[in-house]
């Protein structure tokens, strides 16, 4: 084990005291989440960076989306023509790609991959595996089995993971519903993996190994950071028990297609303004931001980055390095993670992408821990997006989901670090999940 390794170890156990130190009541401590959390997220990072046969599986379902995302260009070929050939490639009649453009290869896959979910939700292979996994979640960390149910669907879906417990929703504990919008905001749903995917691939082949593996170490690491900022102090209906996943099960194949092929295209047309909006406010803010920053520079002759990202990058230097993140690389990284916070990780993806194209990191760890880290929806769109989300599933808790929320946004932003850690102390140089090349 290398002294980065071991940061990376030293790291994980600052970002658990980082989060005591928010949390609601010191007092309380579930040392069995903790314990189990961790131990879980430990034990998963340990199978695929370090066992063989767990890293063929992940390298296995890394070429298993590649190939799907080929399959998913064709229908984006058929509509976009051109616009829709990713870079590199060349059409059928000489035609060559104009290079990566978001809207045409990554949002377009998203429709795609809404429809295969959606397909593996009627036939009932994703509800097995959700209840696989928060059977685990509940008999090892004795939580309720409303929430680890929560937790275990957001591997796989987005902000829908919460009408699998709709039932439960309205009668949860505060401490219940912090580790819904946890849980929701620490992770990533399976569709939107496919955009992060088609920014990479190219830069970093075995990036939807990778992806997968953070959404699944994520899920754990949301119940941990949850439970530690807010404790449970009421009595859970459902603790110790295991519920069923609760979802509308379309007629027929095709209406299922149908159903998950419009939710895509509303999830893109959401995606798209909300990235338009931001980024153009972040623009705004940056430029009063340059503005102010001139002004400072002729009176005290202080030389700062004055934008959101370069003040970002600032507070989460001392966690990037925390990471296992080397030195030389730090400032870049840390700017990537900072801007996640406000631009979202789409963005952040993509200025990751542009980083390791261009050469300039020093470590292929830098690379992969950051992939990590931004891999979660642990931004203040995202914030808004949950909580007005479940307020309106429950409009009669509103007042106790505003209060949690900006807690919740806090623990999912710990625990993708946390999952970064996981990364971080696995990793090595030789690990078979880097064959492909960076």
């Amino acid at each position: 084990m290398t002294l980065y390794n071991l940061v990376s170890m030293a790291g994980m156990i600052l970002l658990l005291g980082t989060a005591w130190l928010f949390s609601a009541n010191k007092r309380i401590v579930n040392w069995r989440v903790i314990i189990w959390g961790t131990g879980l997220q430990l034990l998963i990072a340990f199978f695929i960076f370090t066992v063989p046969a767990g890293a063929k599986l992940f390298l296995f379902l890394n070429d298993l989306v590649i190939t799907l995302l080929g399959t998913a260009s064709e229908g984006s070929r058929f509509v976009f023509g051109r616009l829709a050939l990713p870079p590199g490639a060349v059409a059928e009649n000489g035609e060559t790609s104009l290079g990566f453009i978001l809207a045409f290869q990554g949002l377009a896959g998203v429709v795609f991959f809404a429809a295969l979910v959606a397909i593996l939700y009627h036939t009932g292979i994703i509800p097995k595996i959700i209840r696989g996994f928060a059977w685990v979640f509940t008999r090892l960390m004795r939580v309720s089995g409303a929430e680890s149910l929560c937790a275990s669907s957001n591997i796989f879906v987005g902000i829908e993971s919460t009408l699998t417990v709709k039932p439960h929703l309205e009668r949860m504990t505060r401490s219940e519903l912090m580790t819904v919008l946890t849980a929701g905001m620490a992770t990533v749903a399976s569709n939107i993996l496919a955009m992060y995917v088609a920014m990479l691939s190219d830069v970093f082949p075995s990036i939807a190994g990778h992806l997968m593996s953070a959404s699944l170490l994520s899920a754990p690491a949301a119940l941990v950071m949850a439970k530690i900022i807010l404790p449970e102090t009421g009595s859970p209906e459902t603790l110790g028990l295991h519920v069923t996943p609760h979802y509308e099960r379309e007629d027929n194949l095709l209406s299922a297609i149908i159903a998950g092929a419009n939710s895509g295209v509303k999830l893109i047309a959401g995606i798209a303004a909300l990235l338009i909006a931001v980024v153009g406010l972040v623009a705004l803010a940056d430029l009063i931001l340059a503005t102010a920053g001139e002004g400072i520079h002729r009176l005290f002759h202080v030389e700062f980055d004055w934008s959101l990202k370069g003040l970002l990058g600032l507070l989460f230097y001392p966690f990037t390095l925390i990471l296992g993140i080397p030195p030389a690389d730090a400032v870049e990284i840390s700017r990537i993670i900072g801007e996640r916070a406000v631009v979202t990780e789409i963005a952040a993806y993509q200025d990751l992408a542009a980083l390791i194209k261009s050469g300039s990191l020093e470590q292929t760890r830098s690379a992969v821990i950051c992939t990590y880290a931004l891999c979660g929806f642990a931004h203040v769109a995202s914030l808004a997006i949950f909580t007005g989300g479940l307020a309106a599933l429950i409009p009669g808790r509103t007042k106790d989901i505003s209060v949690i929320g900006p807690r919740a946004l806090l623990a999912a932003t710990l625990a993708c670090l946390m999952t970064a850690c996981m990364a971080g102390i696995f990793y090595t140089d030789n690990s078979i999940l880097l064959s492909g090349g960076m």
